[in-house]
């Protein structure tokens, strides 16, 4: 069975605003959210980027069911492993049972701010790979030190614990470091509805753990409006490649996406009102063999976008993977 979740876009919302809105998904039917963890927005027009563990904190006082993980967090190089360990172990000691940490290889637009020098992707993902071997190991709650290619740990113990570690996830957008999240992951992110990044990620180890997969939407009532938003506020939905992971700067996404056009965007965010736009666009992520699909709402209609899937998607996905099966079947 498919969960449908919701996506916390800290590019676009102030905090207080990113915890209000954790409360009404929660109360919309929504079991389960993530929440991007930027330095900067993509854009400037997004405008935002709170350091995502202080709103964790906050989610976690207003909610009660809602699980909740950091879509995605990079251990690497803004923030060392060791504390990424200390700052997942306290959400998940607030969040007993409803947290888990995503992570990921990262972005040179959040990661450069310290000075480093920015890896290339196959060291990235090396780094990875220690960073979660620290992480995992200072969750064991033991005196814990550690020297290694990229890391240094020296005599350091977490005490503030959950009772069980909390899973860890991790992001990928090719086979390669879909077999690494299958290798060393509790479960799989990527936000492409490809079958590819699920084998690798299932033959390296990944069978039966949790896929989840990103739907970008923007949700209103007058599609054309609704394409002119999803225009303005993510034109980088429309570019290709790695450029996601290489620019630095807002502004240099901004000069990247100059002669993107909303109808570009379009093919890649569902807008308008459509109900059948919004399913299909998450049975894709079904028929790859993704059982969590988490939606994000471009703009600020956070509001109205709720009462559409509440009444018109919700109801819905529980019959996703059945019609899913039934047309690989056929």
């Amino acid at each position: 069975m498919v969960q449908l979740g919701y996506a916390l876009s800290s590019e676009e919302h102030r905090p207080n605003d990113l915890v209000r809105y954790a409360r009404a998904a929660e109360a919309a039917g929504f079991p389960f959210a993530l929440i991007s963890d930027h330095f900067h927005p993509w854009v400037d027009r997004q405008g935002q980027s709170p350091f995502v563990w202080a709103v964790v904190g906050g989610i976690a006082q207003a909610t009660e069911r809602l699980w909740l993980g950091t879509g995605v967090t990079c251990p690497i190089m803004r923030l060392h492993p060791a504390i990424v360990a200390q700052a997942a172990a306290t959400a998940a000691a607030m969040l007993p049972g409803r947290f888990f940490l995503g992570v990921g290889t990262g972005e040179h637009l959040n990661e450069h701010i310290t000075g480093c020098h920015w890896p290339p992707a196959e060291v990235r993902l090396t780094m990875l790979e220690e960073a979660v071997t620290i992480i995992r190991g200072l969750w064991r709650g033991k005196l814990f030190s550690h020297r290694g290619q990229h890391f240094t740990v020296e005599n350091a113990r977490l005490y503030t614990l959950p009772d069980q570690p909390p899973p860890l996830y991790m992001a990928a957008s090719g086979p390669e470091a879909a077999e690494v999240a299958g290798r060393i992951a509790d479960g799989l992110i990527t936000t492409a509805p490809e079958a590819k990044l699920v084998q690798a990620f299932e033959h390296a180890g990944g069978q039966g753990k949790p896929r989840f997969g990103q739907v970008t939407v923007c949700w209103g009532q007058d599609e054309a409006a609704a394409r002119r938003l999803a225009h303005e506020y993510w034109p980088t939905a429309a570019l290709k490649g790695a450029l996601s992971s290489e620019l630095p700067l807002p502004q240099h996404f901004e000069q990247a996406a100059a002669t993107v056009r909303a109808e570009d965007v379009a093919k890649s965010v569902v807008c308008g009102p459509d109900p059948a736009r919004h399913l299909d666009a998450i049975r894709r992520f079904v028929e790859a063999g993704f059982d969590h699909v988490y939606v994000h709402q471009v703009g600020l209609d956070q509001a109205g976008f709720f009462r559409f899937y509440e009444r018109e998607i919700l109801p819905q996905v529980a019959s996703l993977r059945q019609r899913a099966v039934g047309a690989t079947r056929r």
